[in-house]
């Protein structure tokens, strides 16, 4: 009997010492598990730390490179210190803010910026900066190709309660041909009574009649003529020309719209300037 149960408790006790054995082993399996993200990065940061001191570092990775830099990042002094932004415009195709907040009488003025690129049917030239004055609420919106007479449109705006606009610049060498040096001024190259009937089609998407147009005027706006027009589907088109270029605004507002912003797209017809060195 003692020989049997000396066999039977002697059997046992490696089943017992192999489970506790195993219980250490995945409890410290998982210890280390559970290390690994704390202590591999600042493993690697050391390894790193000792290539500065002339150490070879043959543990790099994305992970410690990232730490590296951020912990780099964060000790900067320059973060306690602010440093003045500053942005540097080029010849930058496409949409470019220029409209100023609302002001004390709710407009907004509109700077066609320096930096913004045009092709608009002959090359990527500098175009004379413009000026307008819309109303709290106007946006710029995108300008699509697509859209007919998109490579001439410069600029288009929107207001949901007053309508909408867009600047169209083309090129004069469209119908005229100017000698090089020779800047003429709008009355040279179209008579008022005829440039709604060459612009207007692609200004409203119709042919423009004279019965259509229901009040003209001229006026000088920075040295430059100037047309304005008013045609009797609630369009307003302002025009002048400045080195080799139709400067044009069309403004338009849907009937129910119109009774209430006439008064207001009208002054902004009469905003609509090209800066030139001759003001």
């Amino acid at each position: 009997k003692t020989s049997e149960g000396q066999r039977s408790s002697s059997s046992t006790l490696p089943s017992v010492h192999s489970r506790m054995s195993l219980a250490f082993c995945i409890a410290r399996n998982c210890t280390q598990r559970r290390e690994l993200p704390r202590t591999r990065p600042l493993r690697r940061a050391l390894r790193c730390k000792a290539s500065t001191e002339g150490k070879p570092c043959h543990d790099i990775s994305r992970r410690s490179t990232s730490a590296a830099l951020v912990f780099s990042c964060i000790t900067s002094s320059d973060l306690a210190q602010p440093q003045e932004v500053s942005a540097i415009m080029g010849m930058t195709a496409g949409r470019v803010p220029g409209l100023s907040p609302t002001d004390t009488n709710g407009i907004r003025r509109y700077y066609r910026p320096e930096g913004k690129s045009g092709g608009h049917g002959v090359g990527w030239t500098e175009i004379t900066p413009y000026t307008f004055d819309v109303y709290e609420g106007w946006e710029e919106v995108p300008v699509s190709i697509a859209d007919p007479g998109g490579t001439e449109i410069d600029a288009r705006f929107n207001s949901d309660l007053d309508g909408g606009l867009k600047i169209v610049l083309a090129p004069v060498l469209r119908f005229a041909n100017i000698p090089e040096g020779e800047n003429p001024g709008i009355e040279e190259l179209i008579p008022i009574d005829r440039f709604m009937s060459g612009f207007g089609p692609e200004l409203t998407q119709n042919p423009v009649e004279a019965d259509d147009i229901i009040d003209v005027s001229t006026d000088v706006r920075s040295g430059l003529k100037y047309y304005n027009f008013e045609l009797r589907n609630h369009t307003l088109v302002a025009a002048t020309v400045w080195k080799k270029r139709v400067f044009i605004m069309c403004l338009q507002a849907p009937p129910r719209l119109w009774r209430n912003s006439a008064e207001k797209l009208r002054k902004t017809m009469k905003s609509f300037t090209v800066l030139t060195e001759l003001s």
